[in-house]
């Protein structure tokens, strides 16, 4: 067996145990219902709820417990001062939407990455209120599953769409953050439909093949992008900056943020386009 088969199956294998993490996660924050849970205003004046916490204390936990000694960048947390960009690393958004979960929409999610020199490896996307998980071993596999306590159950395989050439195609868009040249690019591609979605939701339609692209050129954080790129590219799509270059994880000097990028269904309609 190769260097590359060991390494991919180890990710398999990791992605069961990091399956049923998310999993309880999911379940934690569906037992804390939005209108009685605690909630406070960051720095950033961003929500944080007790759901956030919670759920991010599950999930260091286990992963502290499993994959002792790996580094993991999550949102709510005290921040890694170096990461070696080399090896690998975890990276969490323990309650990704926390708006929509605050306004008792159901489109928020728990995302993890794993990362390997630098490259979204892993990736895997819970929906509480949706019942649904979405993961993704890039090289192997990407399934959408029914989201049960200790994991997911009938995985149904994923993968993205071409871009379509007899019908409009289909563009995800931030609910809470849509900015004005997002919008001016979408319209540089013709008519495409725009579908309004919050947390990394936007992700799994593009990977699931009921959506083109989700694009976002403005600024972000990687635990918001993390997982979706992953998944994204395990179902067969990419996910770069918008002049195509590769997108940096672990950028401790930027404080983890992401300037701009876009999440296409197809590689080849990406190669046509830079911003």
């Amino acid at each position: 067996m190769s260097g590359t088969e060991i390494a991919a199956a180890e990710a398999l294998q990791q992605l069961e145990f990091l399956t049923a993490v998310i999993a309880r996660a999911c379940l934690k924050i569906s037992a804390m219902p939005p209108e009685t849970v605690a909630k406070r205003e960051k720095t950033d004046r961003s929500p944080v709820t007790a759901a956030d916490e919670v759920s991010e204390a599950l999930i260091l936990r286990e992963l502290a417990r499993t994959l002792p000694g790996m580094p993991v960048i999550s949102e709510e947390s005290t921040k890694p001062s170096t990461i070696d960009r080399r090896s690998s690393f975890v990276i969490v958004d323990p309650l990704d939407g926390t708006r929509e979960y605050l306004a008792g929409s159901g489109e928020f999610t728990v995302n993890l990455a794993v990362v390997s020199a630098g490259i979204p490896v892993i990736g895997i996307v819970g929906a509480p209120q949706r019942g649904l998980l979405w993961r993704g071993v890039v090289g192997a596999k990407a399934e959408r599953l029914r989201l049960v306590e200790n994991g997911g159950e009938n995985p149904e395989r994923i993968q993205t769409r071409s871009w379509p050439r007899s019908a409009n195609a289909v563009a995800m868009v931030s609910r809470s953050h849509l900015d004005a040249a997002t919008d001016s690019m979408v319209a540089e591609l013709g008519t495409v439909t725009r579908v309004p979605s919050g947390s990394a939701i936007k992700f799994c339609r593009v990977a699931e093949g009921t959506a083109d692209l989700y694009p976002r050129l403005a600024t972000t954080c990687e635990w918001d992008v993390a997982a979706g790129h992953a998944l994204l590219a395990a179902a067969g799509g990419t996910v770069t900056a918008p002049d195509g270059s590769a997108l940096a994880y672990g950028r401790v000097e930027k404080d983890f943020r992401v300037p701009a990028f876009i999440a296409w269904g197809d590689p080849a309609k990406a190669a046509t386009f830079r911003s």
